[in-house]
Parts: C-alpha cells; sequence; structure tokens
C-alpha cells in the first residue's frame, strides 16, 4: 500500500534541511494555474511520462509525489515501488488540500 503524507506533515517534511523532491505528476496546464511554493526540489513529470522519464528520478532520493486530488500521484507511488523506489510518498488530497489546509493563496481548480 502506498504511504500517505497528509499535507500537514509535508510541510516540515519539505521545509527541513534535506527536502525531498516534490514531484508533480499533473499536466503542465495544472501547474500554470496552480503550484506549491517550496525552495527545495520540484519537478513536472506528468503521469502518462513517468514510465519514459524513470531514469530522470533517484531511487535513492525521498519523493513527495502530487497532483489535483491524490489519485494519479497514487498510481505513481504505487508504480515508483514497484520499480524499486523505497521513499516515495502520496501527498494525500494533492494540492486542493494543500491549498485547504496550508496555503489559501495557492489557487483551487
Amino acid at each position: 500500500m502506498p504511504r500517505q503524507l497528509p499535507v500537514g506533515e509535508a510541510v516540515g517534511l519539505l521545509n527541513s534541511a534535506q527536502p525531498p523532491l516534490l514531484l508533480d505528476v499533473r499536466e503542465p496546464w495544472e501547474a500554470g494555474l496552480a503550484r506549491i511554493a517550496t525552495a527545495g526540489p520540484q519537478c513536472l513529470m506528468p503521469m502518462g511520462q513517468v514510465p519514459e522519464r524513470l531514469a530522470e528520478l533517484d531511487p535513492s532520493q525521498s519523493i513527495v509525489v502530487y497532483c489535483h486530488h491524490g489519485m494519479r500521484s497514487l498510481q505513481v507511488v504505487a508504480f515508483l515501488e514497484r520499480q524499486g523506489f523505497e521513499n516515495v510518498y502520496n501527498l494525500a488530497g494533492g494540492i486542493e488540500a494543500w491549498s485547504v489546509e496550508v496555503d489559501p493563496a495557492v489557487p483551487r481548480y
């Protein structure tokens, strides 16, 4: 079962001394509407591109995957785990939950 990371816990993790990669698996048009602001590493990799771009990801790095509501990212986390990634987490509720619970300045769509 893919690990779920509540948005409240994600804040601390993303602001830590060694933040995980924040992997956005939404489409570019969605990323243009709303993004999570963090100083840590980020990557936009739409869900459909993950298998062909897998080599761009470091299996030893912690990765927090997110999408709009958390369903696509949950599938990507499960896929990454099957590929041997051990430190991957699904941002529970996606950017929608982030906007509601953490940063209301992030537009909802």
